[in-house]
């Protein structure tokens, strides 16, 4: 198996992901896939002179990227079973297009489940934009696989 099991985790790791800058074009189509189309998003002379100062990223499609971000990490990659739940996740600051974002990821709780092969990994997750303000932040919950059968 390739990736941190279960058992060879431990609290306090951190996995720092790369960085991802927000697009235009992911704006556009976050819109088309989930329907909103809020003036937040999609009208620039609105938003211009809002507190903002510009469109804002929807913030579902920010925790998308960093689903995506933490994926290409490649710890996890054999060893997830499946992605569980989202704890308290805050939207802290706006993420506007062109921003740059990264996430850092620190296991805080490990708990095996009835089942041998298997425990429940939580992270504590603060994305960063570039100027390593913290933009979200909140918990992952995931189930991974277990090497050592107790």
């Amino acid at each position: 198996m390739s990736g941190l099991s279960f058992d060879d985790a431990e609290i306090g790791m951190r996995f720092d992901t790369p960085r991802r800058t927000v697009t235009e074009a992911d704006v556009v189509n976050f819109c088309g896939v989930s329907g909103d189309f809020h003036a937040l998003h999609t009208d620039a002379e609105g938003m211009r002179d809002s507190q903002f100062g510009a469109r804002i990223a929807h913030g579902a499609l920010v925790l998308s990227i960093v689903t995506g971000l933490r994926g290409r990490l490649g710890v996890f990659t054999d060893s997830l079973l499946a992605f569980a739940e989202i704890r308290r996740w805050r939207f802290v600051r706006p993420v506007l297009i062109g921003d740059t974002i990264y996430a850092t990821n620190e296991i805080v709780e490990l708990r095996p489940t009835s089942k041998p092969d298997r425990g429940v990994m939580v992270q504590k997750v603060e994305v960063f934009n570039q100027h390593h303000q913290v933009v979200h932040e909140g918990e992952m919950v995931s189930i991974v696989k277990r090497t050592v059968h107790a």
